[in-house]
């Protein structure tokens, strides 16, 4: 089966240029933040996923059902409202799951969706709780889909 076509996939469309288009005005220097803390956990360089995610490395992935695609493997995009930040690599296991809401329990402000973490200000988190949730994400998604 041929891989879907997706809405949001990888772009060359300026990381840059996407976050100075950011607001409120703090969400620009917050996005900056984000893209330092991604890059020195994930070693790889930030790059647009759609129209408004900043996405960190990529993988390959096939469903049961056969449908086949692909996506960034960690990212975050600067919303209005909140950042939202993608970690899914938690789903993988139980024991992963439940180390990820023991960390969450820890970090602060926050709200969660189904691989989406929330965040109203990054001033209201415990920036180290937050770097090791995003450690143990992209740890967990490279040992499930390896690169």
């Amino acid at each position: 089966m041929a891989k879907a076509e997706l809405k949001t996939k990888a772009t060359d469309a300026d990381v840059t240029a996407f976050i100075e288009s950011a607001e409120p005005e703090r969400r620009k220097a917050e996005a900056h933040q984000l893209i330092d803390l991604f890059r020195e956990i994930t070693g790889e360089e930030p790059r647009m996923w759609g129209q408004s995610i900043i996405g960190f490395g990529s993988y390959d992935y096939r469903y049961d059902s056969g449908r086949e695609g692909s996506s960034c493997r960690t990212g975050f995009s600067p919303r209005k409202a909140k950042l939202s930040l993608y970690l899914m690599g938690a789903y993988c296991t139980p024991e992963a799951q439940a180390e990820q809401d023991r960390l969450f329990g820890l970090l602060g402000k926050h709200s969660v969706g189904k691989s989406c973490l929330y965040i109203n200000r990054l001033e209201q988190v415990d920036m180290s709780v937050l770097e090791q949730l995003i450690r143990n994400n992209w740890d967990l998604m490279n040992e499930r889909y390896p690169k």
